[in-house]
């Protein structure tokens, strides 16, 4: 497929460097530019390839405005004939959620392909180098579309996709249904249908940010924090949502359930998911978030009160 691709950099651990080579936790994430991290990957040279750095931070950091240029930029580069498709380099803490918000606002009918590392770029056997070339063979390979992620070979979409490990290269799964695809020695084997790449849009981006929460059930917990967010939001001057992560199949003990119905008859918006690692919320009072994870889930809340 002929085409320029735009690969643009955020940071992250693929973009990390470590004072020694075995050092794979006491690491400083986004510290290697986009540029270098192509530079050193010779089956690159030859390719029609457009980097840019748009942000150069570790992912627990990312914040509302990296959000708000990343969707501008991409959905810019998705515009232009001249572009095949759209690689994004992304840390691993908040890639779900990046992804899922693509996923969400993007007019996407061509590639968007985010990937990242489990390993910083200093170590002995880093996984960024590869992870960035299976992004690459997916953003060049005919038919491909929507927003994607590619990690450890395989393929996931953005609104499937959760990292469920800490530590290992293994670190992202879609526990209902698994990945779309495998990519195998350089070539790619597709599993089901690419998503359809009819988001949002972009509108809801000239609007302030609401607040939106995250609250766990657990044992002992009473709701009492519920009428805090109510008050602190209201003192903000913002639109609040709350997502409720629920035992099972998204449970509440009474006092957090009766807490979130006294909210939401004020307006605020609640959604409930389950703090479970796959499988969606059925029934209830409450609304539900679906097949959602808690980070996907408040996404989704940001974007219905934006």
């Amino acid at each position: 497929m002929s085409g320029k691709i735009l690969m643009i950099g955020t940071g992250g651990t693929i973009a990390g460097t470590a004072g020694r080579q075995s050092d794979l936790i006491g690491y400083t994430a986004a510290q290697i530019g986009i540029a270098s991290l192509v530079e050193a990957l010779p089956e690159l040279a030859e390719l029609n390839l457009e980097f840019e750095q748009l942000a150069q931070l570790d992912s627990k950091d990312m914040d509302f405005a990296t959000w708000d240029r990343l969707a501008v930029r991409v959905q810019a580069a998705l515009d232009d004939p001249a572009i095949t498709g759209v690689v994004i380099t992304h840390g691993t803490d908040t890639l779900e959620e990046t992804a899922f918000l693509l996923h969400r606002l993007l007019q996407a009918q061509k590639p968007v392909v985010l990937t990242a590392a489990m390993r910083p770029a200093s170590s002995r056997s880093p996984d960024g180098p590869q992870n960035l070339l299976d992004a690459v063979l997916m953003v060049q390979s005919p038919g491909v579309r929507g927003v994607l992620v590619a990690m450890n070979g395989a393929v996931h979409r953005a609104d499937r996709v959760r990292k469920v490990q800490s530590y290992r290269l293994d670190a992202f799964e879609s526990p209902d249904g698994g990945p779309i695809a495998w990519i195998e020695s350089g070539s790619l084997r597709c599993l089901a249908p690419w998503p359809e790449g009819g988001g949002l849009g972009l509108d809801a981006l000239s609007r302030p940010w609401p607040r939106v929460e995250v609250l766990w059930n657990a044992a002992g917990v009473d709701g009492a924090l519920v009428p805090l967010l109510v008050d602190l939001a209201k003192r903000e001057g913002r639109a609040l949502g709350i997502v409720a992560a629920g035992t099972g199949n998204g449970t509440l003990c009474k006092g957090l359930e009766l807490a979130l119905q006294a909210a939401q008859s004020e307006g605020v918006a609640v959604l409930r998911t389950t703090r479970c690692a796959a499988g969606p919320v059925l029934g209830g009072d409450l609304p539900s978030a679906g097949a959602l994870s808690a980070a996907q889930a408040r996404v989704e809340l940001l974007l219905r009160l934006r």
